[in-house]
């Protein structure tokens, strides 16, 4: 008899669901069917050990993911069970404030501010300091807002109804900070990283509260474990101390949340911290062909916080992966365009099978323009069109504007920025447009003198419009779009914003027309511009269900599979991202290389990795193949397209080079010299706080000296081998008599 809850699992996934009680770890590598065996496993604790759905807490990180695990347990075990505890990490603090957040004298209707809300209200907050993004960006604040309530006791002036005592000595963050939580308390909202603090401070200070879960929840399981931050781990370990079955599931090598607070440390040290700890491999992957998972597995291997596996699958050899590079953007779009017709063509496969991955959003604009002169159908998942982003379109409606006149554009940009234009000027200027059977901007220029038009921002917008058409006739498309920038007031509209993608967004577009200027030999003609634009945004938006070519980042793929995977922009400087190297080093490294493993394995039949010549905006150097290409041995894959021994030997080097700029300067034991305080030797080196404990023999102390400290050189080589013995032994006794520096306090700082 055919068993529908044990039936198809393999012998680790089998171990997996049957493996209840205590301490579980399962470390399952991509496509190693780990859905199946969540589900599996609480249906198996429902159905056959016959505990109640609702006594078991099942968390992963998305809604999407939580939906379909549902309905999987609910093939399995039917439609009577309660299964509301399989959520997300927010869900379930979501359900538990409203149960129990009047601990705090909030009322249940508390409101949840998502990302908009939140710029909603650093805007407010913008214009009541009078700072724009020349002084911080909505990404900045927004980040440091989350690090301060994971590392401050701001639940106190939340929930104490304390008030912050204004200093002049706080850091501009420190003041929009403060005057966002400010807004926070007077709506009651909470933002997510609320959620979890505010459910956490709950269980943490009522210990009533905190018995009555521990003793409902027998069960916890945990997906996707890898990207637990410290208050999401420390919530599901708090809530499983009662009956201690908390079961683990995921894999460190795609850990690609690390820069909002994941910490696969606790799944890869799990078993530290719980010796009683059952391990379970699950490596079998049933997606992949070999060639493909030969190239994620040779890459990842040079990652160091993870738990060593190899992915292994029956599946077929399959075709090889493939590395295509060339000479410019459109070379490498229009390679991939050609290589989706040729798939098309020769595997019987539907525009849907083919997924086009990239690291960054607005690398999809190079990519949509190949695929709509092929005439490829395509969608964009989880972001914008990049021509129907806000600020786009407003550039675009400047330029009809200037050429074509149209109403579409007068609606748009009249009053954008504000000039003071309301709702009766456009009703007295609609109604004459209406009797002279005008367009909107020619009524305004016959019509300047009515009473009701006749308005100081009116005037400007018209001298503007003239100015610019002007500037059209003597100016490339590319200088056009600045001048209107400039002009126009839209360039300090965005500073002012604070929304740091928009300008991002801008220069994508002055930098695309130049390239087209250039592929022309000349200028290039706005009305035919503008006309081949607007098949860029007339495109249907029902993406669902469509046979189209999928175009999203990385981190939007996470966790699908596609049976042909393109990732284009495989350049170093956008993977590995230059800026988040920058912030947070070989942390940095590691979690973009893993970023790359995510990519590749979503791959089922065929992997593309393509790169360009050219160069790079966003770093302002050449462009070159990423350092990853380069941790691939070249048995591996077929490159296509001409890489010069020049390209080639120089991105070698280049990559080189940025391994050792992240590697640190010194290493534990190198004896240094300092200009102030002479000989010192190295006894410890600091990654999270980018900084060198050195003891200063002369002085006998230790100082941090900080990463970026460029003063501090090696000793001479002569000197490196060891310390003289006398040196030794005065170090160790200065050790020795060295205060505790932890003496007086908790322990050392995070």
């Amino acid at each position: 008899m055919n068993d529908p809850i044990l039936e198809n699992l393999n012998p680790s996934q089998l171990q997996a669901v049957k493996t209840t009680e205590g301490y579980v770890r399962v470390i399952a590598g991509a496509g190693s069917g780990k859905t199946k065996a969540l589900t599996s496993r609480f249906a198996y604790i429902v159905d056959r050990l016959g505990i109640n759905s609702s006594n078991i807490l099942c968390v992963t990180f998305t809604n999407k993911a939580a939906q379909e695990m549902k309905k999987r347990v609910k093939a399995l075990i039917g439609d009577l069970y309660d299964v509301s505890f399989i959520t997300t990490y927010h869900g379930f603090c979501v359900r538990f404030l409203r149960e129990e957040i009047n601990k705090l004298h909030y009322p249940k209707n508390f409101i949840i501010l998502d990302a908009e809300d939140q710029k909603t209200i650093l805007r407010e907050v913008f214009t009541e300091l009078d700072i724009n993004s020349k002084n911080l960006t909505f990404k900045q604040v927004l980040r440091f807002i989350s690090k301060q309530k994971s590392t401050s006791d701001y639940l106190g002036y939340m929930i104490e109804n304390k008030s912050f005592t204004s200093d002049e000595k706080d850091s501009l963050s420190s003041q929009v900070y403060q005057k966002y939580l400010d807004k926070q308390k007077r709506n009651y909202a909470l933002d997510f990283d609320d959620l979890i603090h505010f459910t956490a401070f709950i269980l943490d200070s009522n210990p009533d509260v905190l018995s009555k879960w521990q003793q409902m929840l027998h069960y916890i399981q945990v997906d996707e474990a890898q990207d637990s931050s410290d208050s999401q781990f420390h919530l599901v370990e708090m809530l499983s101390r009662v009956h201690q079955n908390l079961f683990l599931v995921g894999d460190p090598d795609q850990t690609i949340y690390e820069w909002r607070g994941a910490k696969p440390e606790y799944l890869v040290e799990f078993d530290q911290m719980f010796p009683d700890t059952q391990t379970i491999f699950m490596n079998q992957n049933y997606r992949s062909t070999p060639n493909i998972l030969k190239v994620g597995n040779h890459i990842i291997k040079n990652n160091t916080v993870r738990v060593d596996k190899d992915m292994v699958t029956d599946n077929p050899e399959g075709v090889e992966v493939v590395h295509f590079h060339g000479k410019n953007d459109f070379e490498e779009t229009f390679w991939v365009a050609s290589e989706i017709k040729e798939i098309m063509k020769t595997e019987n496969a539907s525009y849907s099978d083919i997924t086009i991955l990239y690291r960054s959003n607005h690398l999809s604009r190079n990519i949509e323009q190949a695929l709509i002169k092929e005439n490829i159908p395509y969608a964009i998942f989880g972001g914008i069109r990049f021509f129907e982003r806000r600020e786009i379109k407003d550039v675009l409606s400047f330029l009809r504007l200037i050429v074509q006149g149209d109403n579409f554009s007068f609606l748009r940009m009249f009053n954008h920025p504000t000039r003071g234009l309301g709702k009766k000027f456009l009703e007295r200027l609609s109604l004459l447009a209406g009797e002279q059977n005008l367009p909107l901007l020619h009524t305004l220029e016959n019509n300047l003198q009515d009473k009701k038009l006749n308005k100081k921002g009116a005037s400007d917008f018209l001298a503007l419009v003239s100015e610019l058409k002007k500037d059209a006739q003597s100016n490339s498309i590319s200088d056009l779009v600045k001048i209107i920038l400039d002009k126009s007031g839209l360039s300090e509209l965005y500073r002012k914003d604070g929304d740091q993608d928009r300008l991002e967004n801008i220069k994508e577009l002055v930098s695309s027309m130049m390239l087209l200027e250039k592929e022309n030999n000349g200028p290039v003609d706005i009305v035919e511009y503008l006309q081949e634009i607007a098949l860029y945004t007339d495109l249907d938006k029902d993406t669902e269900n469509q046979d189209k070519v999928r175009l999203m980042t990385i981190h939007i793929s996470k966790g699908l599979e596609f049976p042909y995977v393109f990732l284009c922009g495989f350049t170093e400087g956008v993977l590995p991202s230059a800026l988040s190297i920058k912030e947070r080093r070989k942390r940095a490294i590691e979690e973009e290389r893993r970023l790359m493993y995510v990519a590749v394995t979503r791959a089922e039949k065929r992997f593309y990795m393509t790169d360009s010549e050219g160069f790079n905006f966003t770093t302002g150097l050449n462009k070159y193949p990423s350092r990853f290409l380069f941790e691939i041995k070249e048995e591996f894959y077929v490159r296509k397209g001409k890489l010069s021994p020049e390209i080639l030997q120089s991105s070698q080097a280049t990559a080189a080079s940025l391994k050792n700029t992240q590697e640190t300067a010194f290493k534990e034991g190198d004896m240094v010299v300092h200009p102030v305080w002479d000989k010192g030797e190295v006894l410890a080196v600091d990654i999270e706080k980018k900084q060198y404990l050195v003891h200063f023999f002369e002085m006998g102390k230790e100082k941090p000296i900080d990463f970026a400290f460029r003063s501090l050189a090696l000793a001479p080589a002569s000197e490196q081998q060891s310390a003289s013995p006398d040196a030794l032994l005065d170090l160790q006794e200065s050790l020795k008599n060295a205060p505790d520096p932890f003496a007086d306090d908790n322990g050392p700082e995070n």
